[in-house]
């Protein structure tokens, strides 16, 4: 490993901040977990660790060879992460402003009858298709020293990363295979994504200021 801890800590907080925020890939393990039991529950966590390690993977590598064919994609991509940063920010705000004036959450449907693979297959196809991940790792990537990164650092950030979304949705699916978790978890969603929004403003100011420093 060639960067220091430092490098990776504010990468893995940002991505376990939007992996614990409501969303697709979050509503699909508690769906699972309520209609099909733990055990289909805990094939699709599993399935979003796999899928969030070849999002890591895949893109890391890609950017890395962007990087050394065209240097200022760094400058570029530092840019268009502040503004995605932002919009994620706002977005998050105004579900919560949303939730909070009129009790509304998203709707949250059972999926009943999975087995274990069909409920991974499922899983792993939301999470890959999901273009919410490539806006998500753009950002991801842009707080991480990728350009200087070796492969043992690129395998460090990829497993960390599958470990926390697998961690995160084991919670879930374990927690939220009853009704009554998947409600209470349903009447936080709002402060949950208040303080989603919180730290995706702290992000996207930590980048402003190593951009124009």
């Amino acid at each position: 490993m060639t960067l220091p801890l430092a490098d990776f800590v504010p990468v893995w907080g940002l991505l376990a901040m939007n992996i614990t925020s409501p969303g697709p890939n979050v509503l699909n393990t508690m769906a699972t977990a309520i209609g099909s039991g733990r055990r289909a529950g805990i094939g699709s966590a599993l399935a979003v660790g796999v899928g969030l390690g070849l999002w890591c993977l895949g893109m890391t590598l890609g950017i890395v060879t962007l990087f050394r064919l065209w240097p200022p994609t760094r400058t570029i991509m530092t840019c268009v992460a502040i503004g995605l940063l932002l919009s994620f920010a706002w977005r998050y705000l105004q579900n919560a402003r949303r939730q909070l004036r009129h009790r509304s959450v998203a709707a949250l449907a059972a999926s009943g009858g999975l087995t274990v693979p069909q409920a991974f297959v499922r899983s792993l196809t939301i999470n890959v298709l999901n273009p919410k991940a490539l806006t998500t790792w753009v950002t991801i990537l842009s707080l991480f020293p990728t350009a200087e990164a070796g492969i043992a650092d690129i395998l460090l950030l990829g497993l960390v990363a599958m470990l926390i979304g697998l961690a995160i949705h084991l919670a879930y699916a374990i927690a939220f295979s009853t009704a009554r978790a998947a409600r209470i978890y349903q009447g936080a969603a709002p402060w949950i994504n208040l303080t989603v929004a919180t730290f995706f403003c702290v992000f996207a100011m930590r980048l402003g200021y190593g951009l124009f420093s």
